[in-house]
């Protein structure tokens, strides 16, 4: 070769490596969704399409790789920003786990469920388990919870009197002012709440856009949590029905229950309990008549001190039909159900297992008891079964159960081989703090109260708080990086069918309500008076919330009073009434809105989740799939700003109008459209103080609305 051929070579050589584009990371994509997983619920023995998107002519080679299989991925399509690689994988019955190698040139790099990363640890890696799939009426699915005494009084009748019964040494007290706070030590007080209020309610919860009711326990129990149960064959009189109402109240001279004859004969006589449990079969037929679920609350690592088992308070002993129990006598048929500490204190032995030392909540001995462990399932399968026909359990401390690790996972196995015999299409939700990646292998629960990837690191970025307003920490708030980095890693514990199923809540029983957290008061209820709670609040930035809600991947969940303004310190505070009457007529609508906009876009159930920016407390990300775009803006600022955002991760086109479905900010809300322009991939936006925007992109040909103008 002559030197000028050899400079010509080399000048070619030189124009080429500057054509090609310079390799682009957020270009790389993939996840479980049926966009890059199909089908995304396979079973055993079925051919899985896997797709993975790159930036266009960016990169050389992809491979998937799944231990020591390594499979270079075919081209399958060129778009505008992206080209998409393609394989197939022929399952067998174990999950597969998987994630990418991408080269391009001397770079290479890997991909999992953290993005790009040198994490290959099994944990993040991509996972589908053949055979696994949650109810597809659960996906997405707007629930609503219900703590049944505080929502709505229909029967008078079935109140829980004053008097009643003794509660953690002191009467029951009778609540006439729906309004009146919740006493500190209040779970021996009673508002009258009861299933003929949720059922003279079921048109207004309809009309919000309610498609899960989720009650917290039913069962019979002295408590008005309801997290002592007292008998689980039954659902409680005093909320259901009580047809034979004898006996009298508590002397003012007595120190248990054994004089407590009104309440023995209102929640032990069969013609009570059987007319509550036909009550709430009817109150079911009308739920699911409006296309309703129902889910009921199931506690099963403890019972209470009144329950039948245990009869601590002695008020089984001695009525017809029930059998000694555990605490009453050592020939009890229930002795194994519970653990004695003391073998020889009977009759009445109080030397048990209390969970966490509480003795009014005995730890149920399943290790130990077969007969537990069949009495159990059995209630398990019972009430998703005709003709209760309840559509899933949501597990109290679920993770708590028995006494090891190891027999944990071994009882929720059968508790779900259980419950998807009898109704395959229930829902199995648990309660837990922490990865949960361990019991959502497909083979134990379907998914989880959505803690450490919803609602803890939302709750940070939008007020710095801690969920129970224990804390406030300037760190936390806005920070989108730890919210974005947060999110990652703990949306990595979730396949696909579990994370499209997760219960996504702002507030509960168990926490402060979202709108308190928006004051920054740091403390409980016995720091502040009953004002404190809604002193200050910013319904803004709980607006901003709820629209996160409603387009995040998951099932969005109303804890009962949040629509209306509700506010509360943690429990018992976070436990008030719902306003009838008094509701924020706005903040109602808002959500009556903004749920319509969520059940009107399947892309929020099924499409893809990618962060798109991030900046001191603002925050955009897209939902994408075949058929839709979705880019989610949000500006949790005392102030204006102005924000540049890359659409084109979202797979928006370069030049794409995008059109304003939703927004909001410190003036209230709108539904009003608005048009914007796409530049190359980028988005301009204005937003004011406290606002949230939703954006969706219009296809190309679609008649477009006046364009805003930046």
């Amino acid at each position: 070769m002559s030197y000028k051929s050899y400079e010509q070579s080399l000048r070619a050589a030189k124009y080429i490596l500057q054509m090609r584009p310079v390799f682009n990371g957020d270009a790389l994509f993939s996840d479980e969704t049926e966009n890059y997983v199909s089908p995304m619920e396979p079973k055993p023995g079925d051919t899985v399409t896997i797709r993975f998107r790159t930036g266009r002519d960016n990169v050389d080679t992809v491979y998937l790789i799944s231990g020591p299989l390594k499979k270079q991925m075919d081209l399958e399509r060129h778009e505008e920003f992206f080209d998409y690689y393609v394989t197939q994988i022929q399952l067998g019955e174990e999950a597969l786990r998987y994630f990418f190698e991408i080269k391009s040139g001397k770079m290479h790099c890997f991909y999992n469920k953290m993005g790009v990363t040198r994490d290959l640890s099994d944990s993040r890696a991509f996972s589908i388990q053949p055979g696994f799939s949650t109810p597809d009426w659960a996906k997405g699915a707007v629930m609503y919870q219900i703590y049944t005494d505080r929502f709505f009084n229909g029967d008078e009748s079935n109140d829980v009197l004053d008097n009643e019964y003794i509660y953690i040494k002191e009467g029951t007290r009778r609540v006439t002012d729906w309004g009146k706070r919740p006493a500190a030590m209040g779970v021996r007080e009673f508002y009258g709440g009861d299933l003929e209020g949720v059922r003279q309610k079921l048109d207004y919860l309809k009309e919000l856009g309610v498609d899960v009711i989720y009650f917290n326990p039913l069962f019979v129990s002295p408590s008005n949590h309801k997290y002592d149960i007292q008998d689980y064959d039954y659902i409680d009189p005093h909320i259901g029905k009580i047809v034979m109402d004898e006996g009298a109240l508590l002397p003012s001279w007595a120190k248990d229950n054994m004089q407590a004859t009104r309440y023995i004969n209102r929640v032990t006589r069969k013609e009570n309990l059987e007319a509550s449990n036909q009550l709430f079969i009817r109150l079911v037929e009308e739920i699911h008549s409006r296309g309703m679920k129902v889910i009921l609350d199931g506690v099963f690592n403890h019972c209470g001190s009144f329950n039948k088992w245990m009869d601590r308070e002695r008020i089984y002993e001695n009525q017809p039909g029930y059998e000694k129990g555990a605490y009453v006598s050592a020939d009890s048929p229930y002795r194994t159900f519970f653990h004695f500490t003391n073998e020889h204190e009977w009759p009445y032995n109080e030397y048990y297992d209390g969970w966490w030392g509480h003795d009014t909540l005995p730890k149920l001995n399943y290790e130990n008891s077969s007969k537990l462990v069949d009495y159990i399932l059995e209630i398990a399968r019972k009430w998703v079964s005709p003709p209760y026909n309840v559509d899933g359990w949501r597990l109290d401390v679920a993770a708590d159960l028995g006494l090891s690790n190891e027999y944990n996972h071994k009882f929720w196995k059968m508790f779900r081989k259980t419950v998807k015999a009898a109704n395959p299409n229930a829902l199995i939700l648990a309660e837990h703090y922490g990865d949960p990646a361990a019991w959502l292998r497909g083979d134990e629960w379907d998914t989880v109260m959505n803690y450490d990837a919803f609602m803890e690191p939302l709750t940070w970025f939008f007020t710095g708080m801690e969920k129970h307003s224990d804390d406030y920490q300037e760190g936390q708030f806005g920070n989108a990086d730890s919210f974005i980095g947060t999110m990652r890693y703990h949306m990595a514990s979730f396949m696909a069918p579990s994370q499209q199923v997760a219960m996504n809540e702002l507030s509960n029983h168990d926490h402060s309500r979202f709108l308190t957290r928006t004051n920054h008061r740091v403390g409980r209820m016995d720091h502040f008076d009953y004002d404190a709670a809604s002193d200050g609040v910013n319904p803004a930035v709980m607006r901003e919330a709820v629209v996160m809600q409603m387009t995040w991947p998951g099932a969005p969940t109303v804890y009962y009073g949040d629509e209306a303004g509700v506010c509360g310190f943690t429990d018992p505070d976070n436990r008030r009434t719902y306003p009838w009457g008094h509701e924020d007529t706005q903040m109602l609508e808002f959500h009556r809105e903004i749920i319509a906009l969520h059940k009107a876009h399947p892309v929020f159930t099924g499409g893809s989740l990618q962060f798109l920016m991030g900046d001191y407390n603002c925050l955009a990300y897209g939902r994408f799939d075949a058929r839709e775009k979705m880019v989610v803006v949000f500006n949790n600022n005392g102030e204006d700003r102005d924000l540049t955002i890359k659409v084109w991760p979202a797979e928006v086109e370069a030049n794409q109008k995008l059109r304003r479905i939703f927004f909001t900010d410190g003036a209230g809300y709108t539904t009003e459209p608005e048009e914007y322009q796409a530049d190359q991939g980028e988005l301009r936006l204005h937003m004011p103080p406290t606002s949230a925007m939703v954006l969706m992109a219009v296809p190309n040909g679609e008649k477009t609305e006046k364009q805003t103008k930046i």
